[in-house]
């Protein structure tokens, strides 16, 4: 089983954060979230939108961004912002890859995305437009790089329940 992590760097709105979690729930995914966070993990908006999976996640938190990258020495790392000047799908994402995105109102620190060209990634929009929701831009992330691993340990087909095939 190939590893793919997904970083919230101080996610400020539970809903996005509990679609993401059941996102990685459902994919395998383990999330990492970065402290401060703009609620509790308690939060009732949280645990409505994730609430049936929480169970089923596999969760780390972090003090903050260093405490995140000293922990995490050995991985690698793609920052996905609209700064980024590679387009998300042109990229080839090995085993133990951490897809790191930032607050929904910033995104992440300028500092790291200079540090870190290469890794940049952009999720193609139109230029006149903020953003894309965050919990929508992990779900195209998480997607693609399944997609390049071939969907590994994730069911391919689907069944009816009042009808056979």
């Amino acid at each position: 089983m190939q590893n793919l992590n997904i970083v919230l760097v101080e996610p400020q709105i539970p809903q996005n954060t509990g679609n993401i979690a059941r996102t990685c729930a459902v994919t395998g995914a383990r999330l990492h979230l970065v402290k401060p966070l703009g609620f509790e993990v308690s939060d009732k908006y949280l645990k409505r939108a994730g609430l049936d999976y929480w169970d089923k996640l596999d969760i780390s938190y972090y003090d903050n961004i260093d405490d995140f990258f000293e922990m995490n020495k050995n991985g690698n790392f793609f920052f996905f912002t609209t700064k980024g000047r590679h387009v998300h799908s042109d990229c080839s994402y090995p085993d133990n890859c951490f897809l790191i995105f930032g607050r929904e109102d910033k995104g992440l620190p300028e500092n790291i995305l200079f540090q870190n060209p290469d890794s940049c990634m952009r999720i193609p929009m139109r230029n006149e437009l903020r953003s894309l929701n965050l919990s929508n831009s992990v779900a195209i992330a998480v997607y693609e790089v399944l997609r390049q691993w071939d969907y590994p340990d994730l069911s391919r087909e689907g069944n009816l329940r009042n009808y056979k095939w």
